[in-house]
Order: C-alpha cells, then sequence, then structure tokens
C-alpha cells in the first residue's frame, strides 16, 4: 500500500457530477488507494455501491458549500449521509455567526456534529472557509476545537474566494497542536503544493488533482 496515497480525499463536488464521472473518480480511488472519495451527500448512496468491497471511505460534505443551514439541518444531513454509507464527513461552519462574534452558536453546532459522527463511529471535519476569516477567527475557530475535539479542522470548500495556504494550514496547526489534524483542501494541483501543506501541519488532503499528484509522485519515487 502506498501511504502516501492514503493522505488524500479524491474530491468531485461539482454540481453537475454525472453517476458515469462519479464511477470514474471511485475506480481512480480505489486504483491509487485513496483515504476517500469526497462527495455531496445526494451521492454518498451512489459512492458507497461503487467503493463496495474497497478500503476507500466515502467522505459527505454537509451543509456544503455555504454552511448556512441550520444546525439541525445538518445534523440531519449527516446523520443521512452516514446511514447511506459515509465513513467521513466533513461539515461547514456558519460564517456569519461566527463573525457576528456567536461563539455560542459554533460552539454548540460543533459540539452536536461532533457527537453524532461519535455515535456513528464516523470521522468528523470542520470546515472554517478561510478566506472569510481572520486571523484573529481562525484562531477563535482552533479553540473551540481544540476544546470540542472534533477529528480534523479543514481549511476551505475550495468554492470561496479563496483555497488553502501554508500559512493558514501552520496557524491551524500552531493552534490545535496534536489533539485535532488539519486538512488543507481547494487549489492544491501539485506534488510541489501538497508537500507544502504537509510540511506546514497537514494530515489530509482534499483535492481533484489527487491521480495527477499520485503520477508526478510516482515518477519521482
Amino acid at each position: 500500500m502506498n501511504t502516501f496515497a492514503k493522505i488524500f480525499d479524491h474530491t468531485i463536488l461539482a454540481a453537475a457530477t454525472t453517476p458515469e464521472q462519479l464511477k470514474k473518480v471511485c475506480d481512480d480511488a480505489n486504483a491509487y488507494g485513496f483515504c476517500s472519495v469526497a462527495v455531496n451527500t445526494g451521492m454518498v448512496k451512489l459512492c458507497a455501491e461503487y467503493l463496495k468491497g474497497s478500503d476507500v471511505r466515502v467522505d459527505a460534505a454537509v451543509g456544503f458549500p455555504l454552511g448556512i443551514t441550520t444546525v439541525e439541518c445538518k445534523l440531519f444531513e449527516a446523520e443521512e449521509a452516514i446511514k447511506n454509507g459515509a465513513g467521513e464527513v466533513d461539515y461547514v461552519i456558519n460564517v456569519g455567526r461566527l463573525k457576528c462574534g456567536d461563539t455560542a452558536y459554533i460552539r454548540d453546532e460543533m459540539t452536536r456534529m461532533v457527537a453524532l459522527c461519535r455515535k456513528y463511529g464516523v470521522i468528523c471535519k470542520v470546515i472554517f472557509e478561510n478566506c472569510y476569516l481572520t486571523d484573529d477567527e481562525k484562531r477563535t475557530m482552533c479553540q473551540i476545537a481544540h476544546e470540542v475535539k472534533p477529528d480534523f479542522i479543514k481549511t476551505s470548500t475550495g468554492f470561496g474566494t479563496g483555497s488553502a495556504t501554508v500559512e493558514d494550514v501552520r496557524l491551524m496547526k500552531e493552534s490545535v497542536g496534536n489533539d485535532v489534524k488539519v486538512k488543507a483542501a481547494g487549489g492544491v494541483k501539485t506534488l510541489e503544493a501538497a508537500q507544502a501543506m504537509l510540511q506546514a501541519g497537514a494530515d489530509r488532503i482534499g483535492c481533484s488533482a489527487s491521480v495527477a499528484i499520485m503520477q508526478e509522485y510516482n515518477q519521482q519515487s
């Protein structure tokens, strides 16, 4: 098994994704041995069928990509995705609530999402969407995560105004230490970029360029 391949959540999140396109992504994920295939919740069941018998997990994007739905909606969406075969959940925070200083809402949402994932034994990742946040707001999110302890905190959806940066990954890792892992997502398209994220402290990378990166990696190995 190529352990480098296991850092990747191979993503297919476009609105116009077809079953045929999803099948190709799942086949690639199986061939390379990626950690997961990240999909919108409406495709979780089909993705699970395509990955049946594989150790590649289904990663469900919840409240995606805006994060403005209610906590109850996110919990329902996450639970349905888990019952349909998701082994990991990436949910988007309510950015507006954070920016107006309602940290109690953010903490409650994270606590309930983590508890739901723990109940079913699946991985929980919290998407900050850093392109909309100040460094102080990122640190506030990290402090809450350090207390609540999701499995991962994640830089971006890839659908905002900016993507993952080395600086953000470093800030997040320094803030949470070893208690919570960091996922870099959005805009990681080359082996050099992926390695820079890992060196900054990322434990997982979400991208659609996973195959190209692995091809580049294998050529250098």
